[in-house]
């Protein structure tokens, strides 16, 4: 593991023109340049690799270089922003790092969870459950695209697209209301290649991977094709990923995730992406990208269910594992995403850069068969060989969406003074369904939200000024259903509810000494909370009936937990860069008046949402050593807690909310966790990263009474911690292109997911043993 860029608003420009760049640059010399510009990141050198055979000769140890002002991002601005000018912790991952994570692994996020500090592990699934950012849900996002809906939040989309399309991540960490509804923990923004160089250029990548089991063995071919010719560019990727099964250290077939698996899977994706810049000096530009990913199970195995230790019932415990087989009637679990985004900038309009995209997007998720006790109903026909109903949930959402925004620099003739404001309006619509028996499980629901914002910074010497405001005026509207059976088959009136909220950030960065910056900064960010969850769950007071005659009725509006999630977050960093390192520390204090957490319904062994107030504390600290050309340190380490309360406050009004004495575990608040690697460039054209992620032991434990009924809670939780070990290598030949060897779980330790060490439902998984990928590439 390599540790990202870490920005936390130094006066630091850390020079990433591999990841501006894309993935065509020559990696080795790309390679190279980047370690070379990361230490030397306040001259703000950066990559721009000659890959040509002559330059090579002419120095092969020297990667060519242009001098860059800054590092820019995009992502919650609109238009290119210098992060040293942005009061906030960001992390830009480049394509470097997601090449060196990928010679290991296919996980679309594993690449995070070893470059960003505050990302939790790897579920190692399809889903993506327990994968908070800084403990709570970030909102994804693909060349600024919403991946997933707020209304009915599957835990499914950090699976969208193949990562060999992918230029780089920014990462904004903490709550953010500045790209809509959903980042309560930040925004992870996947940006897609774009072409740098005239001419055509092809990319050819293969993968073969195994376990050394007989049905462990999986492959990757990927073609990109990237062309620029004055004004016009253009490109085109096609994969194929198919997956075999896993294991664990212990050589024990790994379970079937109950919320989605990548094992035994195939998943296919086509990205277009064409580009057209014209008018006075190419000011304006057009840009229309359209993506189509589908991941879809082989459907050759089924759930066996392990046990945790019990004297009587479990004495010798053991994870949950598969076996070969299909259950009747059941169809394969899938994600498949599409979306097309049309963008259209202008850097001279009215005396400032305007920028606009309207994008559609179309996702559906299916999951795995389940035969839990929400899926029985006596008047359909048992469909399993157990004599209970199978079923299989079912989510689909689509969105359309407008974006803009201006930027005037020198506001009324003032140096330094910056203006962006624009306004955005999205139409979500989501519902869920159990598709074998065609029943309704979530109504369909629709968000439509306008939003106008503005913000305002100011440049003054040694000092950086921001702040502003977005407000998020929003509508749900949810039509009449009814329950399953398992609730009591209720009526539910549909209904209009409205969101309002007026939403602030403000800031500042000084520049105090040579090297030297601090930060501090506020900020407030707005979500939904699962809407879905709270609606399929209103059920009878009493046991299952028909219809709950005897019930009052209820409608949408009577709903307390449906009102919005306000998160606000007060952060402060220092930052320091000297000749051949760099060390980065952030403190943030989350606050949330009614906020969102997991807990076990123990009825169903499921998780259900637990709306109270909650405060999430944490640090970070990110740091480099260049020890000299050839070896290189980098090291990242992350401290979270979380407090919710263990009641919520009562509809009806007899008591409030308790206090925050309940820790949040490991479904919400990732243990903390400690990475380092150490890269040596054993040649002008070949390395070796040595990384290792560790995640410490935690107990965790509280309790509360409460005076209005007496009642007593208590929560205890302990994880067990674990250190897993990787390697990659890589090495570039001039003629036959780049071969690379990954190792993940180096020493094939045996160990649980920390967020599966929380009993649930089903929810026993062990880790991924050690894991050999070879993989070559080849660029012409």
């Amino acid at each position: 593991m390599k540790t990202p860029v870490r920005v936390s608003r130094a006066c630091l420009a850390l020079a990433i023109a591999v990841a501006c760049n894309a993935w065509a640059e020559d990696a080795a010399t790309a390679d190279t340049a980047a370690d070379t510009s990361a230490a030397n990141a306040s001259a703000a050198q950066d990559t721009a690799a000659d890959d040509s055979s002559a330059a090579k000769k002419k120095n092969p140890n020297r990667a060519d270089a242009q001098k860059l002002d800054t590092v820019t991002v995009t992502t919650g601005t609109r238009s290119a922003k210098a992060v040293d000018k942005i009061p906030g912790a960001i992390t830009v991952v480049t394509p470097i790092e997601i090449q060196r994570t990928l010679t290991q692994t296919d996980d679309a996020t594993a690449v995070l969870a070893r470059t960003v500090p505050g990302y939790a592990e790897s579920s190692q699934a399809l889903s993506n459950s327990g994968e908070t950012l800084r403990g709570r849900v970030a909102l994804r996002l693909f060349d600024g695209v919403p991946q997933g809906s707020p209304l009915r939040d599957g835990s499914r989309n950090a699976t969208f697209t193949d990562m060999g399309i992918v230029g780089r991540i920014e990462v904004i960490n903490g709550p953010s209301a500045s790209e809509g509804v959903g980042a309560s923990g930040g925004i992870i923004n996947y940006l897609s290649a774009t072409p740098t160089q005239e001419g055509n250029e092809f990319r050819l990548l293969t993968r073969y991977s195994t376990q050394f089991e007989d049905d462990s063995g999986g492959w990757k071919v990927g073609l990109n094709f990237k062309h620029k010719q004055d004004d016009y560019d253009f490109v085109a990727g096609a994969s194929i990923i198919d997956r075999g099964m896993g294991y664990d250290a212990d050589g024990v077939r790994l379970g079937m995730n109950t919320s989605g698996s990548t094992n035994d899977s195939v998943a296919k994706n086509l990205f277009f992406k064409g580009g057209y810049n014209f008018g006075e000096g190419g000011e304006k530009r057009l840009q229309a990208t359209y993506s189509h990913f589908e991941l879809r199970g082989n459907g050759n195995y089924i759930q066996v269910d392990g046990c945790r230790y019990d004297a009587e019932s479990c004495p010798n415990p053991r994870p949950n594992t598969s076996e070969r087989g299909h259950i009747f009637g059941t169809k394969a679990e899938f994600n498949d995403f599409q979306q097309f985004n049309l963008q259209y900038s202008d850097a001279n309009l009215f005396g400032g850069t305007f920028s606009a995209n309207a994008y559609w997007a179309d996702q559906a998720m299916r999951y795995p068969p389940e035969n839990g006790s929400d899926r029985q109903d006596p008047l359909i026909p048992p469909n399993g060989p157990d004599g209970l109903i199978w079923d299989q949930s079912e989510i689909n959402s689509d969105k359309v969406g407008l974006r803009t925004g201006w930027t005037r620099a020198d506001l009324f003739n003032v140096a330094g003074l910056e203006l962006r404001t624009g306004i955005d309006w999205v139409r979500d619509k989501a519902d869920q369904r159990l598709a074998l028996t065609q029943r309704l499980w979530v109504p369909p629901m629709e968000y439509t939200s306008v939003a106008p914002y503005v913000q305002m910074s100011y440049d003054i010497g040694q000092f950086t000024f921001s702040g502003g405001v977005r407000r998020e005026d929003g509508k749900l509207n949810v039509e009449d259903y009814t329950t399953t059976w398992f609730r009591g088959r209720r009526n539910v009136t549909g209904g209009e509810l409205e969101y309002g909220e007026t939403l602030k950030n403000i800031g500042g960065i000084w520049r105090f000494a040579d090297g030297w910056s601090a930060f501090a900064a506020y900020g407030e960010g707005f979500g939904l909370p699962n809407v879905g969850i709270p609606l399929r769950n209103i059920s009878c007071p009493v046991s299952p009936g028909n219809g709950c005659p005897d019930a009052p009725p209820v409608t949408v509006g009577d709903l307390f937990d449906l009102q919005p999630v306000v998160v606000d977050n007060r952060e402060f960093g220092l930052n320091w860069q000297g000749e051949s390192t760099y060390f980065s520390m952030s403190r943030y204090d989350s606050r949330s008046a009614f906020g969102t957490s997991f807990a076990i319904d123990p009825a169903t062994n499921d998780y259900v949402l637990f709306r109270a107030p909650t405060r999430i504390k944490g640090w970070e600290l990110t740091a480099d050593w260049n020890l000299s050309d050839a070896w290189k340190l980098s090291g990242l380490y992350s401290h979270i807690r979380g407090n919710t309360s263990f009641w919520s406050a009562d509809p009806a009004g007899r008591f409030g909310a308790g206090g925050l004495n309940k820790p949040m575990g490991a479904l919400d608040v990732n243990p903390d966790k400690i990475g380092l690697s150490l890269r040596w460039k054993f040649a002008p054209d070949g390395d070796i990263t040595l990384g290792s992620t560790t995640l410490l032991s935690r107990d965790l434990s509280g309790s509360d009474t409460r005076a209005f009924d007496a009642a007593t809670y208590r929560y205890v939780e302990h994880t067990d911690g674990y250190t897993l070990f990787d390697l990659s290598a890589n090495y570039r030949t001039e003629r036959y292109g780049r071969f690379s060897i990954g190792v993940e779980n180096l020493t094939n330790k045996q160990y649980t997911l920390s967020w599966s060490q929380v009993p649930g439902f089903r929810n026993y998984w062990a880790g991924r043993g050690r894991l050999f990928s070879l993989t070559h590439e080849l660029t012409w």
